[in-house]
């Protein structure tokens, strides 16, 4: 084997240099007298052939990491977080990345030969255009914050920095949006804002404490009231000093405390105002650290009105188990700790087989009267209202007693209430009306037997308009039963004619491969033949037996590579979708005179394999019946990216057809509307057709993708991905 050449040629230098070579060896070399000097020849042929094809592989490569570098950087431009300008010295956009375009709203193409300075607001135009000058005299480090208008939506806030070209000529510019610091900047402002009306509006009085001196630093406007005293008569004060602590020594002792819990809570401390008066007061003192300093916030509460409503509390609670004593309907209470808490004396009636019962387990008790499914269910409901506040009523409970073995039916209702211990509790509300339902069950019953008649009278109306209905739906289904094996006689003969074509395409195949390959390579074997008994002949007559025995190889060669086309064309699997249909749609444009274009998105390339294949063989179909039927002089081809899939669309300029008549898809032979109907329902794709008599043809085929049948979000870079064009 030959060593590898190492050639900046190009491939049509390598071809002609290997033309001439091998014209030189033709010429140069002796004429060959035996079979051994024809082979010789044949070989340094076939040696050369090898150089060329492996210098024309080194080619592809050399070519195939110069676009992947290309398309690498493409990649870290495009896709960078910030957003990238190059703007020349007459401040226009020469080039911006997508992040940048994205900023402004704008697509790259508008971008591009437009000034920057009218993306930033008027207002600041001035001050960019000085930072855009001392950009180009050559200082480093500029940066500046200006807001960037966006087309449809709020202006941003964005951190613009420049660096100069090294020849002076471009400004390479860097675009951060920092409207989300911008915010968070107006965010603490107001939040620092609110704070000081929270402290001013407050209804408890605060103090703030320096933890160093014991000192009030600072006092709301409550806190002055509470006390009578102005905010500067009460800052540089100690705590001690208002009577809210004893001594000096107690002070000390709350900011130890302070120090270890960071939490100090005091009740009934009393408070010393202006002119003496004294009033108690509830304190909670906290020490946090604000900008790095400790600080302590006392929260002081005028507890008077609390204590009144304390006492006030104890009288309720002596009017509320009054209250509930003297109900008429039965009626106990149970407490946040889920006990028997109160029942007045028709609640005891009814638990009078528990004992002991009050201040006993509310849950214990109702399963020792019901069953353990019905027990359960009701403390579920208890602990319900009790936790969420939400009442419940029942009308009818009906259930069987355990202690006195007897079903009884009650009427009750509960609610969450406050309780007099300020603890919130449920109090159950119900009447035994066992008798009452039993009764009204005998009324029921009478009445439904008086209505029975009536009802037997309409059951007997209704059953004879269904049997008359039965004997109509049986004559549907007699009609049904026909329709569906003419269908099956249909879908039989469609099967029938599929397989006739098959076998009529194998026909032709092994016709073509008998009547065209076989000849040639019987006249190539006869020719090879010749020349190996023809030794003595002249040097031309050999030549020229030699040349058209070639001729013969390179037609054989091509006539199989057609076929191979036909049957399934390399370039779908080597190069990819659109380099096939090129090569088709050349051949077809040549063969037909009838003129193609297409148009496809290069991230066509990356969809699954049976899908570019089904887009190849529908497209070749739909040419095929251009040809046969349409009468047309031009067609357009069309894949792009819609929202959650791909489409494909081929519009011809024909005579069209109608289309929701059956006669074009039942016509004998016209199997093409259908065979591409079938390749598209295959990859899950929903096939149409456009058409009507005199008027173009759109047959259009779409394909979902496989993120859009997972309900996701479509990819951003096929979005923007160049479309192919080849007409």
């Amino acid at each position: 084997m030959p060593t590898k050449p190492k050639t900046s040629e190009t491939p049509a230098e390598l071809r002609r240099r290997a033309e001439k070579k091998s014209m030189e060896l033709l010429t140069e070399t002796p004429v060959p007298r035996t079979k051994v000097d024809t082979q010789r020849l044949l070989h340094e042929l076939e040696v050369h052939q090898i150089e060329l094809e492996m210098q024309n592989a080194e080619l592809r490569r050399a070519r195939d990491e110069a676009e992947s570098v290309r398309e690498l950087y493409a990649d870290l431009y495009d896709f960078a977080p910030v957003g990238y300008f190059t703007i020349l010295m007459d401040g226009s956009i020469k080039r911006v990345n997508l992040a940048g375009a994205a900023l402004v709203g704008m697509e790259r193409s508008r971008l591009v030969g437009r000034s920057f300075e009218m993306l930033v607001p008027s207002d600041l135009r001035a001050s960019f255009s000085v930072f855009l000058a001392k950009s180009f005299t050559g200082k480093t480090g500029l940066s500046i914050e200006s807001g960037l208008m966006q087309k449809g939506q709020a202006d941003r806030f964005v951190a613009i920095n420049a660096q100069r070209s090294p020849d002076g000529k471009e400004c390479s510019v860097t675009v951060t949006d920092i409207t989300g610091r911008k915010h968070d900047e107006d965010a603490l402002r107001e939040s620092e804002i609110r704070y000081r009306r929270l402290f001013e509006a407050a209804h408890d009085g605060i103090l703030l404490v320096d933890p160093g001196t014991y000192k009030i630093t600072d006092a709301n406007p409550f806190m002055t009231k509470l006390l009578g005293f102005s905010q500067q008569e009460l800052v540089c004060k100690e705590l001690c000093e208002i009577g809210l602590l004893e001594d000096e020594p107690a002070c000390q002792e709350m900011f130890r405390r302070l120090k270890k819990n960071h939490e100090v809570r005091y009740e009934n401390l009393p408070l010393k105002g202006e002119g003496g008066r004294h009033q108690e007061v509830e304190v909670v003192a906290n020490l946090y650290r604000e900008n790095g300093r400790p600080v302590i916030q006392c929260n002081i509460r005028d507890i008077t009105v609390r204590k009144q409503a304390e006492d006030m509390l104890r009288q309720n609670e002596a009017l509320f188990s009054a209250l509930i004593g003297q109900a008429p309907v039965s009626v106990f209470v149970v407490d946040a700790r889920f006990r028997l808490l109160h029942a007045n004396p028709p609640a005891l009636k009814i638990f009078a087989n528990v004992d002991p019962l009050i201040d006993r387990d509310f849950s214990e008790i109702l399963h020792l009267l019901w069953p353990k499914k019905a027990a359960d269910s009701t403390t579920a409901l208890f602990r319900h209202t009790l936790k969420t506040g939400e009442p419940y009523y029942t009308p009818e409970f009906t259930e069987r007693r355990r202690d006195i073995a007897q079903e009884q039916i009650y009427e009750w209702q509960i609610e969450r209430v406050t309780l007099p211990s300020e603890e919130h509790g449920v109090v159950c509300f119900f009447n035994d009306i066992t008798a009452r339902i039993r009764a009204e069950k005998s009324q029921r019953d009478l009445e439904v037997m008086t209505a029975s008649n009536l009802k037997l009278k309409k059951e007997i109306i209704r059953r004879q308009a269904l049997e008359k209905d039965l004997h109509q739906t049986r004559a549907e289904e007699t009609r049904l039963l026909t329709q569906s094996r003419k269908q099956e006689l249909r879908l039989r003969d469609l099967s029938h004619r599929i397989l006739h074509v098959q076998e009529e395409e194998r026909k032709r195949i092994s016709r073509e491969l008998h009547d065209v390959i076989a000849q040639t390579l019987v006249g190539i074997n006869v020719h090879v033949s010749a020349l190996a008994q023809e030794t003595n002949s002249d040097i031309d007559n050999l030549q020229e037996r030699i040349a058209s025995t070639h001729r013969m190889v390179e037609k054989s060669v091509d006539i199989v590579h057609q076929f191979a086309r036909e049957l399934r064309p390399t370039l779908l699997d080597d190069l990819g979708l659109i380099p096939a249909l090129q090569t088709h749609l050349k051949e077809f444009m040549e063969e037909t005179g009838i003129r193609v274009s297409l148009k496809a998105f290069a991230g066509i390339e990356k969809v699954p394999e049976i899908i570019r294949t089904t887009f190849y063989r529908i497209a070749q179909e739909a040419l095929t019946n251009v040809t046969k039927h349409a009468r047309a002089t031009t067609v357009e081809i069309s894949i792009h990216k819609v929202t959650g899939g791909i489409s494909l669309e081929i519009t011809d300029d024909g005579e069209g057809f109608e289309v929701n008549g059956n006669p074009p898809l039942k016509r004998k032979g016209r199997l093409g509307l259908i065979g591409m109907r079938e390749r598209a329902e295959m990859i899950g794709g929903i096939f149409s057709v456009a058409s009507a008599p005199g008027a173009p043809t759109t047959v259009r085929v779409l394909v979902e993708s496989a993120r859009s049948k997972a309900k996701k979000p479509a990819s951003k870079k096929a979005a923007g991905t160049p479309t192919a064009k080849h007409s």
